[in-house]
């Protein structure tokens, strides 16, 4: 479905998107807050605006429906069999502190599966792009790499978890766990970890909205990872509520 050349396009909106972000990464937050109480800054809406008319352009027969796009678009999803699901950026409480753990998040959603997503990181400059059928790559100032998240496991489990979200379930969840290190990073990165063989698992047990997830969720599973419901079931987009049931993602 996705040709080197529009995979190579979509790597490129991430990367602008990034920079848009980051041309006010230094200048002082213009914060307001949504309806849901979630932050809301200039960068969110430059970055959504940037890749809201790319991806119009790019693939004009697909939908696009972001974080920030009207609720009436939204509620459509289920009726689309095509879509792309974005979160402009993810981590807006990360780039208000920040602490450069903030991504942008675009994602490919074909009958209620993320089949293909990018994941970039403007402060490392750093995109995770792939899906099940595209393997899972990193690029930076290094080069590009493919990860299978097989780096060598420590003989204690590396679980990853919020930086700014940790619930009293995500607790007794770990304490069940037995031993083990646990790594708090804010955003999709945690994912990200997953997939390069620097975390082992990545419970999350509250609240995550369908462009929380997708893109990276894509990316994991290039990887070899997972991300399932508590029942087992791998995690699906276009449900009629956007709110995902509490997932386990593990590579």
């Amino acid at each position: 479905m996705l040709n080197d050349e529009l995979i190579t396009a979509l790597l490129k909106i991430a990367d602008d998107a990034g920079q848009a972000i980051l041309a006010v990464y230094d200048e002082p937050v213009e914060l307001t807050v949504k309806a849901d109480e979630s932050p809301l800054t200039q960068a969110d809406r430059a970055s959504h605006q940037l890749i809201e008319h790319r991806l119009q352009a790019l693939t004009p027969q697909w939908p696009v429906v972001s974080e920030e796009s009207d609720d009436s678009l939204k509620a459509q999803r289920p009726r689309f069999s095509v879509y792309w699901l974005v979160d402009p950026l993810d981590g807006t409480k990360e780039f208000i502190k920040r602490n450069g753990e903030f991504t942008v998040n675009i994602a490919l959603i074909v009958d209620g599966c993320a089949v293909f997503g990018v994941v970039g990181v403007p402060v490392q400059n750093k995109l995770y792009w792939g899906g099940k059928e595209y393997g899972c790559w990193l690029k930076d100032s290094s080069g590009t790499v493919r990860l299978t998240g097989t780096a060598s496991k420590p003989a204690l489990l590396r679980v990853v978890g919020s930086r700014s979200h940790v619930n009293a379930e995500t607790a007794e969840y770990l304490k069940n766990l037995g031993d083990h290190e646990l790594v708090s990073v804010g955003s999709s990165l945690k994912f990200c970890l997953l997939a390069e063989g620097k975390a082992d698992l990545y419970p999350r047990l509250g609240p995550t909205c369908e462009w929380d997830t997708a893109a990276a969720q894509a990316v994991l599973e290039g990887a070899g990872g997972k991300v399932e419901t508590l029942d087992g079931q791998p995690l699906r987009y276009s449900k009629p509520d956007i709110l995902n049931p509490w997932f386990v993602a593990s590579v």
